[in-house]
C-alpha cells in the first residue's frame, strides 16, 4: 500500500499529523469513540486497515475489491462508511451532477481514494484535491493498493 504515491516528502509536506494510539477508555463505546476522533486520528485507523489488507491479500486486484475491503473493515471497527459517494459541482447556485464519485467517505469527516495502478499520476492527486475543495471535508487519503 502506497499513500501519496511512496513520497513520503509530499505527505510530510501535508502537514498530516497521525495520533500515537486509538485505545478505548474505559466505558467509553467504540462509536462514541470514533465520533470524537479528529480527521488525523481517523486517517490512523484508516491507513492501518489499509495496511493490514494489503499485507493480507496483497497487490494486483481491481480497485472495487480494495475498496470493497477496506469498507468492510472499516465498518467491523465501528466506523460509518459511505461508499461512491455523488459529489455535486456548484456553479453560479445551480447544483450540478457531474459525475464525481468519493470512493469512502469516512464518520463524514475523510475522502478515501483508492486506486490499484502502477504509479500514481499527477491526475490522481488533483481528483483527491478536488474532491476537498468540493466538500467540507478537510482530510483525504490517495491510497494505492498496486505496490509490493
Amino acid at each position: 500500500m502506497a499513500c501519496f504515491a511512496n513520497n513520503f516528502a509530499a505527505f510530510a509536506r501535508s502537514k498530516i499529523v497521525l495520533c500515537k494510539g486509538c485505545m478505548l477508555e474505559p466505558g467509553v463505546s467504540k462509536e462514541k469513540k470514533y465520533l470524537l476522533m479528529t480527521e488525523n486520528e481517523l486517517a490512523k485507523v484508516v491507513v492501518d486497515t489499509a495496511y493490514q489488507i494489503h499485507k493480507n491479500i496483497g497487490p494486483g486486484l481491481l480497485e472495487s475489491v480494495y475498496e470493497d475491503a477496506l469498507s468492510f473493515d472499516l465498518r467491523e471497527r465501528g466506523l460509518i462508511v459511505e461508499q461512491q459517494v455523488s459529489m455535486p459541482f456548484i456553479y453560479k447556485e445551480v447544483k450540478m451532477d457531474v459525475g464525481y464519485r468519493l470512493d469512502l467517505l469516512v464518520e463524514g469527516k475523510l475522502i478515501a481514494e483508492i486506486k490499484s495502478v502502477d504509479a500514481l499520476a499527477s491526475v490522481h492527486y488533483a481528483q483527491t484535491l478536488t474532491y476537498l475543495k468540493l466538500s467540507d471535508v478537510r482530510l483525504g487519503l490517495l491510497i494505492n493498493f498496486n505496490t509490493k
